[in-house]
């Protein structure tokens, strides 16, 4: 349960980073190798996922196969895991706290 947390969270961070003012590729080359790790890739996911890394620097453009598979590690989650690692709160525990405001306070 808690790696799919640590997953949201890396692949939130990846998107902070690639949307952000400050690109770097190092910075999204440690995201999508801790993806991999937290996933358990195999050898051969992320021999192919540093070659497209690499391809990626030479051509100054983030790789559409990188950005794959971070979607489909997004897919692959529990939204509920996804949801906390990006600070949601589910509209039911919201409703609770409105619900638990007296008029009279206002």
């Amino acid at each position: 349960m808690s790696g799919e947390v640590f997953q949201a969270q890396v692949i939130r961070n990846f998107f902070e980073t690639i949307t952000g003012q400050d690109r770097n590729l190092t910075r999204i080359y440690m995201c999508v190798i801790s993806l991999a790790k937290l996933r358990g890739e195999s050898p051969d996911t992320m021999t192919f996922l540093v070659d497209q890394i690499r391809k990626s620097k030479q051509k100054r453009e983030l790789s559409i196969d990188i950005l794959d598979y971070v979607c489909d590690s997004a897919r692959d989650l529990d939204l509920a895991m996804v949801q906390t690692a990006f600070g949601v709160k589910e509209l039911s525990s919201v409703a609770e706290e409105f619900s638990s405001i007296s008029l009279d306070s206002l």
